[in-house]
């Protein structure tokens, strides 16, 4: 019986939970049609209220232009009577004449001649025409029957056809928005939104909507971005004077790239790593500490109690009472002239490339990579058959190196602004690069055994690393030909 009851209490509760979301749905299909019928009721008033204004005004112009009417017909009705009373008297007796115009009202040099009826003319002052007060409302007309109701737009749909992911920007493309009513025409802008996703159907992201508002065209190149997650989801919606519309359904796009930190742990106690940036701050003392060397050598060192002021001797290998978590990590940490700094990524496959731009007050740096098995606290980068790297310094005079297995050999360019680096694992391929020209300052070819870290190394000034970068299309011109840049960054 209890096995019985239990599917029958689990097939209950899914009744129940269905009919709580039934609930809730015709919930909001009530809040939804409320809201619907209070805004249409806005409309209809605002619309109402525009549509009296415009009648009031049209009313307003007609009074003006009747007045105006009137004043020409007064003045043209007062100008023929005027006519017709010139006539009168000139066409009237010699006595009439004397009668309205007396002789000794005139000026004595003038003289009033009577001239035959028959010679006078019968054309009147005005005429019948009141063209100058004629109206074309052809333009208001039409116009008005321009006017139409502004619907919300309808999403667009993104092209993925010509949706493109290329040199470390994405192109996104759209179909405006158009349809039998004109629709496109009335469209003023677009609005674009991307954000950053782990899987291919952009639903499973923690990211927030990046917007750019106003575009214009039907078409937007995203720039900037930092490659840090395999994908990328982007929606468009339109809009027109009165509202904008949905977005679209997301569209995600391929963005695998190389992205890595900065291991903080791992850097030289004078260098200052913050976020992207490696700066040197020396410590005012070579070295830093005399006491690293002394415990990686068991040398012997003094030890002082204050209380009892006496003075004893101890082991570098004596264990301190106050052994912490940092003390051992400060172990790790590169020390010495090693001024070093690596990154928190392993490559141990594929085609990886990023950046590096020195700062204004850059002295000498280092770039490349390393096996982090083969780096010692005291080791430099170059200077061992585990490292390969490309050294510039503008200290006494400039200078551009190639460094491996502690041989160097000067390079012929001068100081690059941007320096691309370029892995790839599989061919046994390192390659640097002038970004900025483009130009292939070196290449080192190997047979790569163990997984590689990015590794820096900077004295004076600081440096700028860029991750999370595709390999560009320009790198295809130095990358053995038998690497497919469709897979570069994989």
């Amino acid at each position: 019986l209890d096995s019985q009851q239990s599917p029958l209490h689990r097939i209950v509760s899914t009744l129940a939970n269905k009919n709580a979301e039934l609930r809730s749905f015709l919930e909001t299909v009530d809040v939804t049609l409320s809201g619907l019928q209070v805004r249409s009721w806005q409309v209809t008033s605002q619309l109402e209220a525009e549509l009296e204004r415009l009648r009031a005004a049209l009313e307003e112009k007609g009074a003006e232009l009747r007045g105006a009417i009137r004043e020409e017909q007064h003045r043209k009705e007062a100008e023929l009577q005027v006519n017709t009373l010139c006539f009168i008297l000139c066409a009237g007796s010699p006595a009439s004449l004397y009668f309205l115009f007396n002789p000794a009202s005139f000026h004595p040099v003038a003289r009033v001649t009577m001239a035959p009826a028959f010679r006078l003319t019968t054309r009147p002052a005005a005429n019948q025409s009141m063209a100058c007060f004629m109206t074309d409302f052809s333009q208001e007309e039409a116009g008005l029957r321009r006017l139409h109701f502004l619907p919300v737009p309808r999403p667009p749909e993104v092209d993925a056809s010509s949706c493109l992911v290329r040199d470390n920007v994405v192109t996104v493309a759209w179909r405006p928005v158009a349809d039998g009513d004109g629709d496109g025409e009335r469209i003023e802008r677009y609005d674009l939104e991307f954000r950053k996703t782990n899987d291919d159907s952009g639903e499973r992201s923690d990211a927030c909507w990046e917007r750019i508002s106003n575009i214009r065209a039907n078409e937007f190149t995203i720039t900037g971005l930092k490659f840090d997650s395999p994908f990328i989801s982007v929606r468009v919606r339109a809009a027109n004077k009165a509202a904008a519309g949905d977005f679209c359904q997301p569209v995600t796009m391929e963005t695998r790239a190389f992205s890595f930190g900065l291991d903080a742990a791992s850097s030289h106690p004078e260098l200052q790593v913050d976020g992207d940036t490696v700066s040197w701050q020396p410590l005012g003392v070579k070295g830093h500490d005399g006491r690293l060397r002394a415990k990686e050598s068991g040398s012997f060192f003094l030890t002082f109690d204050l209380s009892s002021t006496s003075c004893f001797g101890s082991r570098s290998a004596t264990p301190s009472p106050n052994k912490t978590a940092a003390s051992r990590a400060a172990r790790e940490r590169f020390a010495g002239d090693s001024y070093t700094v690596l990154g928190d990524q392993e490559m141990s496959g594929g085609c990886h490339y990023w950046e590096l731009r020195p700062l204004a007050d850059w002295k000498s740096f280092s770039v490349g990579v390393a096996y982090r098995s083969a780096l010692g606290r005291f080791d430099q980068l170059g200077k061992s058959a585990g490292s390969w790297c490309l050294s510039a310094g503008q200290w006494l005079q400039s200078s551009l190196a190639a460094k491996h297995n502690n041989r160097s050999k000067a390079l012929d360019w001068p100081l690059p602004q941007r320096i691309g680096v370029c892995c790839d694992f599989d061919n046994g391929s390192l390659l640097f690069v002038d970004v900025d020209r483009p130009r292939l300052l070196h290449s080192f070819r190997a047979r790569f055994t163990q997984p590689l870290v990015p590794a820096f190394t900077v004295w004076g000034g600081g440096i700028t690393v860029a991750t999370g970068l595709q390999v560009p299309s320009f790198m295809g011109n130095f990358l053995p030909t038998n690497r497919s840049l469709t897979n570069l960054s994989q």
